[in-house]
């Protein structure tokens, strides 16, 4: 036997292995062979004999002692660690996948949006700041910002429903909770969004916004300043977030409570408005020039309508974000799924309603 072979013998009944000749090995590996592929097979031959010789030197020191528990012990704690490890970069690893994902439709959608613009524009649709109305239906001047907002609301329909087909399927598969609470956050942006275009919308024609006309016949018959009641839709998402804890049902209900409190501040605050702008709009003075300075004065009301939509807006976000901290992840998946489903039906009945046979005038 030659020496190098007596050294790994005596390294093996001592149970270790000698480092030093080890990293003779390594570098004589490097010197012999100046080929990548050769040495890197050569380095992988090497690791067999030395798990090999692992594996003997543990059975040899295990083995006349006859007591193993101590090592089956740290053994049994070092796999546990290895699979809460593996379980944890999988969770970050689909964490990450469906970020990329939403980061990837969001720049699609942007990108047709603009193509989606650009073609209006070179076809001659904007003329002198107004859209041709027969195109929408609207009876009005619309102005680009509002035919922007068309646009955005149409894809963010479209948006709404693939979220929808999404949230079901993970809810009959009984995904994780990490995986549902990803779909549920990105649910909840989405509408988020459409606050935020509404904000835009507001201020290029907030009698648009509030006349419900970018919304279907069925969703203005429900419409409050522009978009729906929280406490009423509570209502109507009740039944899908049971069961409920009894702390959750006193949450839930004060929740309701507040945002019925807010409706009818908001209410009354939009009931003192038309008054006074009808108190304004009435001229008892026949001084030339007076009917001008009314005029003045009751666009100056009209400001406000813009303030009102944001702030019913803003209870409407509250809510959402609020009823999403009471329920657990699985309810508040069933909650916005059936939200989904409620203004779905509802653009279906309206497409019904539109479609219903009529008698002959």
């Amino acid at each position: 036997m030659s020496t190098s072979s007596t050294r790994f013998a005596d390294s093996r009944r001592m149970g270790m292995h000698e480092p030093l000749h080890q990293i003779s090995i390594w570098g004589d590996t490097f010197k012999g062979d100046s080929n990548p592929i050769t040495g890197a097979s050569t380095m992988m031959q090497m690791d067999t004999r030395l798990d090999s010789k692992s594996e003997s030197t543990s059975h040899d020191s295990l083995g006349p002692s006859g007591n193993g528990q101590p090592e089956d012990r740290i053994s049994d704690k070092i796999q546990r660690r290895l699979a809460q490890n593996r379980e944890a970069a999988r969770k970050s690893r689909l964490r990450k996948k469906a970020y990329v994902q939403q980061l990837e439709t969001s720049r699609l959608k942007l990108a047709e949006m603009e193509k989606e613009l650009e073609r209006a524009r070179q076809q001659g649709l904007y003329v002198g700041g107004s859209l041709d109305t027969a195109r929408v239906g609207f009876s009005g001047t619309m102005n680009s910002g509002i035919a922007t907002f068309e646009m955005e609301y149409g894809h963010w329909v479209e948006e709404q429903h693939r979220q929808n087909c999404e949230l079901r399927n993970a809810l009959q598969a009984h995904v994780t909770d990490i995986e549902l609470r990803i779909l549920v956050e990105s649910s909840l942006n989405h509408y988020y969004d459409l606050f935020r275009m509404k904000a835009d919308a507001a201020k290029a024609d907030v009698f648009y916004l509030m006349s419900g006309m970018w919304r279907t016949s069925a969703e203005r018959f429900f419409l409050w300043i522009g978009g729906f009641r929280p406490s009423e839709l509570l209502n109507v998402l009740m039944p899908h977030f049971e069961p409920l804890t009894d702390q959750q049902l006193l949450d839930v209900c004060n929740l309701r409570q507040s945002s019925q409190q807010a409706e009818d501040a908001l209410s009354q605050g939009m009931d003192k408005l038309q008054q006074t702008l009808a108190q304004s709009m009435v001229s008892d003075s026949p001084i030339a020039g007076s009917s001008r300075s009314q005029m003045a004065e009751a666009v100056d009301k009209l400001d406000s309508l813009e303030s009102f939509v944001n702030q019913a807006d803003h209870l409407r976000q509250q809510t959402l974000r609020q009823m999403s901290h009471i329920l657990t992840t699985r309810q508040a998946a069933r909650g916005l799924l059936a939200l989904g489903e409620y203004f779905h039906r509802l653009r279906a009945l309206s497409s019904l309603w539109a479609a219903r046979p009529r008698e002959p005038a």
